[in-house]
């Protein structure tokens, strides 16, 4: 990779110096720090997910609740594999550095994140500024969904064949009516996802927003395929600071681009700052 631009580094430093509030906004690049596999495209896909390739399965049919509806074993194969890596995975020092820059700021940060690891929550940002406009892996419901109702994930210790993609364990079942239950994670094509779990925090995220007069974005990780997080960012109007190793274009002039993965600029960020 190409060196990093330090002017662009130095500017990024200069708006989080002064910006009395960071708004987070990450996607999936951010984990590639913290050995996450990286799914950009249907290859990076397959190479993390070898009985999908040969299955001809690509991510948008893994992540889709009809898959669970045909063949919940290979459903809860893929979600229950990330599952059991997401709770073995440990953040990366970057998480610390965000941690660090936000307690500068007069108004903290809030994360507003497509990723549905829990990593932040890991790392100890507070659960009440943190957004996960995609659900969360570690809440399940009931397919169906027979009621509104989310219950942890904490029970469900996933055994998984990881040659064939395949639950080997018991299924998990929704506690209310007995039937199959599945993350709480808005999939692909999903017209029963129970979203009132996001929605407060979408509700939190927008009073704090009406509360920071001078908010800077960070946006780490976030691509382009899926480009939610980009979109939020965007709309907020505000100084945007676009961190990735390959697609960091910036099309309003008060945007920062830094070609380069999170933990890297976020290093770079910090000692530009002292």
């Amino acid at each position: 990779m190409e060196a990093m631009d330090t002017t662009a580094v130095a500017r990024a430093a200069r708006l989080i110096a002064a910006a009395d509030g960071l708004v987070i906004t990450a996607g999936a690049g951010l984990g590639v720090d913290s050995g996450l596999p990286d799914f950009r495209g249907r290859e990076g896909f397959w190479r993390a997910y070898p009985a999908l390739a040969a299955a001809r399965i690509d991510f948008e049919e893994a992540a889709c609740p009809a898959t669970f509806r045909r063949d919940a074993r290979l459903g809860w194969g893929f979600y229950g594999h990330r599952l059991a890596l997401y709770r073995r995975t440990r953040p990366h020092a970057g998480f610390q550095i965000l941690q660090r820059l936000a307690a500068a700021r007069p108004e903290g940060a809030f994360v507003f994140t497509s990723n549905v690891d829990g990593q932040f929550a890991q790392a100890g940002f507070a659960s009440a500024r943190i957004c996960e406009v995609h659900g969360s892996i570690h809440h399940l419901q009931c397919l169906e969904p027979c009621s509104p109702r989310l219950w942890p994930a904490d029970e469900v210790r996933p055994e998984v064949d990881e040659a064939a993609c395949r639950l080997v364990s018991d299924l998990p079942l929704c506690p209310y009516c007995g039937r199959l239950a599945r993350p709480n994670i808005l999939m692909f094509a999903d017209d029963g996802w129970v979203a009132a779990r996001t929605r407060g925090q979408q509700e939190r995220l927008a009073a704090w927003l009406r509360r920071v007069s001078d908010p800077v974005v960070v946006e780490l990780g976030a691509g382009s395929h899926v480009p939610t997080v980009r979109w939020f960012g965007e709309s907020l109007g505000v100084p945007l600071i676009r961190i990735n190793p390959t697609e960091p274009e910036v099309a309003r002039a008060s945007g920062v681009a830094i070609r380069a993965g999170a933990l890297a600029a976020l290093a770079a960020i910090e000692a530009a700052s002292a």
